[in-house]
């Protein structure tokens, strides 16, 4: 009787000793055969944080979140992270940690309240129409504009008061990378600065993250006439 009491006590603490779902650090959903697939999520939203497949992925297309789940479609296969993870450093780029989604529909011009204090950055584009820094969207006292079916997200660089290039992580290190003649280019990135995200994009072509452009094995690579300045995380 004491062995199974003891038994009991162990189980009860390994149960209480092991983390919820929802503090998994990320979750890797994979859409084979192009399939539809769900995946168990995180009490909030998620945030693609890498994609792992050739086959884009473009959220509320191929991959989306939805009470706890996240879905992925079309061959879509990535990493995902709870919408407040913000990489090294625990956070976008000030203190808020947040990022803001702005949304031209009906290629209509909108604005969102940000209230950043710093200058705004577009971190990942989620439409095919390209977001281009004053032309179709941009910061407006604490707000963001959209316009022209640009859909993205944004963040507010850090210790730049609105002035110079600000974005998250490190402010000395930026890299441009062209797709010229629409090939696929590839651009070395030193990987100890972190994962690479876009500061601003220089061309017409939509830079899409999976699509378009990505991040692996220590180089940016951009194709179909991407050409777009990075940053660190």
């Amino acid at each position: 009787m004491l062995r199974l009491f003891a038994v009991l006590v162990f189980a009860l603490g390994v149960y209480a000793a092991a983390p919820p779902a929802h503090a998994q650090d990320s979750i890797t959903c994979e859409s084979q055969d192009n399939r539809y697939r769900e995946c168990r999520g995180f009490n909030g939203r998620a945030r693609l944080e890498r994609t792992l497949s050739d086959s884009p992925c473009v959220e509320g297309r191929t991959w989306g979140t939805r009470g706890g789940v996240i879905w992925v479609d079309r061959g879509c296969r990535g990493r995902f992270v709870p919408s407040w993870t913000g990489g090294p450093g625990g956070g976008w780029g000030g203190n808020s940690g947040r990022t803001i989604r702005c949304e031209s529909s009906d290629n209509r011009y909108r604005e969102c309240a940000a209230g950043f204090r710093g200058r705004a950055m577009l971190v990942r584009q989620l439409s095919d129409s390209r977001c281009v820094e004053g032309r179709t969207w941009g910061q407006r006292g604490g707000s963001i504009w959209v316009d022209q079916g640009c859909r993205g997200e944004f963040a507010e660089g850090r210790g730049h008061g609105g002035g110079g290039p600000g974005y998250p992580g490190h402010s000395d290190v930026t890299v441009t990378c062209s797709s010229n003649d629409n090939r696929r280019h590839t651009c070395d990135w030193n990987s100890r600065d972190g994962r690479p995200v876009i500061i601003k994009q220089l061309s017409d072509s939509p830079c899409i993250e999976g699509r378009t452009w990505a991040y692996r094995g220590g180089r940016i690579w951009v194709d179909e006439g991407c050409r777009a300045r990075f940053g660190a995380r």
